[in-house]
């Protein structure tokens, strides 16, 4: 994970957006709440949660994205990327982390990897 800070000191530059497929994730390590996906939806849009599936604790990041959904790769349930919250029936969050974008950078809210 790139250590550089991005504006005001409130973002962490993580990676190229390009390092993303679409339709893809890629985990960003060593964050103190654990390690996190960062997903890149079939329109572009990029989102981050918790690598983690509410359910047994899956790999999001190794899970199908499909519009602004991933599905879990152990149990098939579906979370929200914008949301982290999973869809209905099943309940529960993996824990959204703020994203911003810029001149293709990915930055991360440091105090939200922080744990705080």
């Amino acid at each position: 994970m790139t250590q550089v800070a991005a504006s005001h000191d409130i973002w962490l530059d993580v990676l190229d957006l390009e390092e993303i497929p679409v339709c893809g994730a890629r985990v960003v390590e060593g964050a103190a709440i654990g390690p996190v996906a960062v997903f890149r939806a079939e329109d572009h849009t990029v989102f981050a949660m918790r690598d983690q599936c509410p359910h047994k604790g899956g790999p999001l990041s190794q899970g199908i994205v499909h519009g602004h959904q991933v599905t879990c790769p152990l149990h098939g349930w579906n979370i929200c990327l914008e949301s982290a919250q999973a869809v209905a029936p099943d309940t529960g969050c993996a824990g959204r982390l703020s994203v911003r974008v810029e001149h293709g950078r990915i930055y991360l809210s440091r105090d939200e990897l922080a744990g705080l």
